[in-house]
């Protein structure tokens, strides 16, 4: 195939459907944007990773530790979503620079079972925890919508409730229909931003009430201290905030269906290449650090409401709970139309957790089953016939089990172990991968290494703590 080369950026921010971005030949090679301006014309990946990492855990969870601590653990916000950055990086630049993604990269890592690398065996034990933890999800967005809008008389009957989860996954499965990046980028940053600005415009809301918070507030949470007995949370608080595994794993798919490997091309072990491959990684730390910017002022808005709101009252509601508390209390202290505000608002924002898994752990899941020979994944026709029926697949399934099992606690326990082991297997597969597969001619210098390893200690940490807990 002829290769030609483009002297300036793509006229293109997004690599044109017509190409199989996973096949990576030379024939869409680029030079990338210099300026910083420039660069930001080429962001998105990272909207979608903010789609799907602001969600339950932020929400709910977030909250909750909130209402837990109070403000005292602000400070551990920003150092857990900030940590986990410089694994998710390493990873996207071993895909920039190879044309490969996470999936392809774990079946590399050693020791291999049975020809396949242990990871990937992981991965295909991970298809219980995606299944089970998006069916929390979409019940949980459908709840708050049903609360605001109830078919028939009771909002949380299973007929209210199994409606709602309908309409959600119809609406799921009608975006996603057509497998195009463009479209689950373009509705992930509408979305993000819209639930970015939704939970700051509540926190600021509660200025004027009882509930009101102080500068003197955040600078209270902001000292690094852990006060006795809140260990566990904090715990908590690290492995569920910011970007885990899944979210680290599908980052790569879209720096790839962006078309930061492709404008790249492969490696020559010329200059040329090396310098566009530079170039093409420093746009994917922008679009990493802009998104990390929108989903941690997400997460510590949502932690300070629980902090202002429910901390003061010795309120720590769980679940669903949490909207329901929150909602009543906008109600009476703002007016009606607070609550109203929050519940959609909250609906939206799980919501759109929904809309950025369906294509990310479709990919993941298509993947896998490529990888223990379902069918070629580099065939883009066949692989695009599977991604769509899995598309539709996922979101149904999520909501049968959401609207039929109300807590599955077995289930959950059992999801809660891969998670963790995930966590430790994705940092593994980093630094592994980072250091025999990734050009040292691209790699960062030392401190970036020193913040990579510290990063995926951290995490391999909190997943050998997390297993052991569950055990």
């Amino acid at each position: 195939m002829s290769t030609s080369v483009q002297s300036s950026p793509p006229e293109r921010a997004t690599l044109s459907a017509r190409v199989d971005p996973y096949r990576v030949d030379g024939s869409q090679i680029t030079d990338p944007p210099r300026t910083f301006r420039g660069k930001l014309r080429f962001l998105g990946p990272g909207m979608i990773t903010s789609a799907a990492v602001v969600g339950s855990g932020e929400l709910l969870t977030a909250t909750t530790l909130g209402a837990q601590v109070g403000f005292m653990l602000l400070w551990l916000v920003l150092v857990s979503t900030f940590l986990k950055v410089w694994v998710q990086i390493e990873l996207a630049r071993w895909s920039i620079s190879t044309g490969r993604v996470a999936i392809d990269g774990y079946d590399d890592v050693p020791p291999r079972i049975l020809k396949r690398g242990w990871i990937s065996w992981l991965v295909l034990l991970m298809f219980l925890q995606f299944f089970i933890g998006q069916a929390g999800v979409i019940s949980a967005s459908a709840f708050a919508f049903s609360s605001l809008m109830p078919i028939g008389s009771e909002p949380y009957s299973l007929l209210s409730i199994g409606v709602w989860v309908a309409i959600l996954v119809v609406v799921a499965i009608g975006i996603h229909v057509f497998n195009r990046y463009a479209v689950v980028e373009n509705v992930s940053t509408v979305l993000v931003l819209v639930v970015t600005a939704f939970a700051v415009i509540m926190l600021f809301l509660l200025n004027g009430t009882e509930y009101a918070w102080t500068l003197g507030d955040v600078a209270d949470g902001m000292q690094l201290r852990i006060a006795a007995g809140s260990a566990g949370v904090a715990l908590a608080m690290f492995g569920m905030t910011g970007v885990g595994a899944g979210e680290t794993t599908a980052y790569t798919y879209w720096v790839v269906e962006k078309g930061y490997a492709a404008w790249t091309g492969v490696d020559d072990g010329s200059q040329a290449w090396i310098d566009r491959a530079r170039g093409w990684i420093s746009v994917m730390k922008v679009d990493v650090w802009v998104s990390w910017v929108i989903y941690t002022c997400s997460t510590a808005a949502f932690f300070m409401l629980g902090a202002a709101v429910l901390h003061p009252q010795g309120l720590v509601p769980e679940g669903n709970e949490v909207m329901v508390t929150i909602s009543s209390i906008f109600d009476s202290t703002v007016g009606t139309w607070g609550g109203v505000v929050f519940l959609a608002g909250a609906g939206l924002a799980l919501f759109k957790t929904i809309l950025a898994n369906v294509p990310s752990l479709g990919r993941q899941v298509g993947h896998t089953l490529a990888i223990f020979g379902a069918y070629d994944w580099s065939d883009q026709v066949v692989r695009d016939r599977w991604q769509r029926v899995i598309m539709i697949v996922l979101p149904i399934g999520w909501g049968v089990l959401g609207t039929l099992v109300s807590s599955p606690l077995t289930l959950v326990v059992i999801a809660g172990i891969l998670n963790a082991i995930f966590l430790i297997g994705a940092a593994i597969a980093t630094l592994y991968l980072a250091r025999t597969q990734t050009s040292p001619a691209i790699r960062d210098g030392r401190p970036t290494s020193v913040m990579l390893w510290i990063s995926a200690i951290a995490i391999i940490m909190v997943g050998v703590i997390g297993l052991v807990n569950s055990l």
